[in-house]
């Protein structure tokens, strides 16, 4: 199986405009071959999509998505942006927008993505896990490269527990929720994003608040 390097997933990012992780799929999917992984974000539409998100569009329209859990112990508040009041008006952008905020009620995300993630608590989790590969007997006589690549993919899984874009889409289990933003953006034709978020638990200490 070829190794997929962050230097391919940079490679088909610059080329499309997808996400990391859409990119990281299609070379995956792909085999690490880069033409027939552009053609797997082409069919998915993630790649048009992308380049829309990524056009420099100004989305200033948009709503502002509540979510209450019924014993009003739980509440969300979420801003998804478009360009246009008339896709914000739109069904498939509202349904997005209440699904986000459900998501977010359920799953519990810390940041919206990847990249807002502050570098000290990136640094505090590959800490950690390279503490808890090296105090595990079975990895003595494993050399640091091998125990790095270990830890990337544990960093993988804790990035896709923590960021809302790389978190399993709560509403369609088969997509990621930069997934599903980026159908949502292919199917209304216009640049969407979702840009902060708070959610609050009753007895948390002043609620969970994060911008893009």
């Amino acid at each position: 199986m070829t190794e997929i390097t962050a230097q391919m997933v940079k490679d088909l990012r610059t080329s499309t405009g997808a996400g990391p992780l859409d990119c990281k799929k299609a070379l995956e999917a792909s085999g690490g071959d880069f033409d027939k992984a552009v053609e797997y974000l082409r069919e998915k539409g993630l790649a048009k999509a992308a380049k829309k998100l990524s056009a420099g569009r100004t989305m200033n329209e948009g709503l502002i998505q509540t979510y209450q859990h019924f014993n009003q112990r739980l509440g969300v508040m979420v801003e998804v942006n478009c360009e246009t009041d008339f896709v914000a008006s739109s069904e498939p952008f509202q349904e997005f927008a209440r699904g986000v905020a459900l998501h977010i009620a359920n799953m519990a995300p810390e940041y919206v993505q990847r990249d807002a993630v502050p570098e000290a608590v990136i640094k505090a989790e590959r800490d950690l896990q390279m503490r808890i590969l090296k105090e595990d007997p079975k990895n003595a006589s494993k050399p640091d490269d091998i125990l790095e690549k270990i830890i990337e993919g544990r960093m993988s899984k804790y990035f896709e527990e923590i960021v809302l874009m790389e978190q399993e889409y709560l509403m369609d289990d088969s997509k990621s929720v930069s997934e599903a933003l980026s159908a949502l953006v292919a199917k209304v034709g216009e640049s969407c994003e979702v840009r902060r978020f708070a959610r609050f638990a009753l007895g948390d200490d002043g609620g969970q608040a994060t911008d893009a």
